[in-house]
């Protein structure tokens, strides 16, 4: 299970996430939506432990991402919009490297041509990753965090330059990784994908969490009946005047 408990995080006056808390259960897709600048990214890196947050905490298996990063990156995987893959490296070698860091060789040695081959990357798997597309890229990170068989998945704009066919095998892999119990976050922009793949959404707005349920209650919420979550979105995250988010 993963619980974000009032977390923020401030990068000197500014504060790009305030407050925010929610909980992703297992087997269930939870979708991370908001404007540009939202705090989509800086939540996503807390969470994940690569920012340290300023205040508050995230247990991911009920071990805290600061105080016992170990344990709880263990079962943790993130897939950044850019991903910072080893160029140096081969496909195949990348898989391989990224297993043995979580001591799951076993994983890789029974399923890594599979994932290769999912995610059109077999051909590709002697070749250097600097040598790799943008879209080819994000592939070889989903297939990354794919490999060591973690149980929180967070994904930050994960179709973004994929081909159609590498989308559709993406988000076949998290409807089966929540099958299986997981719990995914996924930020996006496409808020279709997100209104079919997601079984709720939090919705952030300079910093805060403005809205979180599922689209039948954030439709009952902004009274927007039978409306799309495009819908609902724009209407809840409007400029209309809120709480300042510098700090005092």
């Amino acid at each position: 299970m993963l619980q974000v408990q009032e977390i923020s995080k401030d990068y000197k006056k500014f504060r790009a996430v305030d407050r925010l808390s929610f909980e992703v259960r297992p087997g269930e897709i939870v979708g991370l939506l908001g404007p540009n600048g939202a705090g989509k990214t800086s939540a996503l890196r807390c969470i994940s432990g690569i920012l340290r947050p300023t205040q508050g905490r995230v247990l991911i298996n009920g071990s805290d991402v600061v105080i016992d990063h170990k344990a709880a990156k263990k079962g943790l995987a993130f897939v950044p919009e850019l991903p910072n893959l080893y160029e140096l490296l081969t496909v195949d070698e990348h898989l391989k490297f990224i297993a043995m860091c979580f001591d799951t060789m076993s994983i890789y040695e029974q399923h890594h041509e599979a994932l290769l081959k999912r995610y059109s990357l077999f051909d590709k798997r002697n070749e250097l990753v600097a040598t790799l597309s943008k879209g080819m890229r994000q592939k070889l990170a989903v297939a990354c965090a794919m490999v060591h068989r973690a149980n929180v998945l967070l994904f930050d704009e994960p179709i973004i330059g994929v081909d159609p066919q590498g989308v559709h095998e993406i988000k076949m892999d998290m409807q089966q990784a929540k099958q299986s119990g997981c719990c995914i976050v996924v930020s996006t922009h496409l808020l279709d994908t997100a209104e079919k793949l997601c079984d709720r959404v939090v919705i952030l707005r300079r910093g805060k969490k403005v809205a979180e349920g599922t689209l039948a209650e954030l439709q009952q919420q902004s009274q927007m009946h039978d409306a799309t979550l495009e819908e609902v979105f724009l209407s809840l995250t409007s400029e209309a005047p809120v709480a300042t988010d510098r700090l005092p």
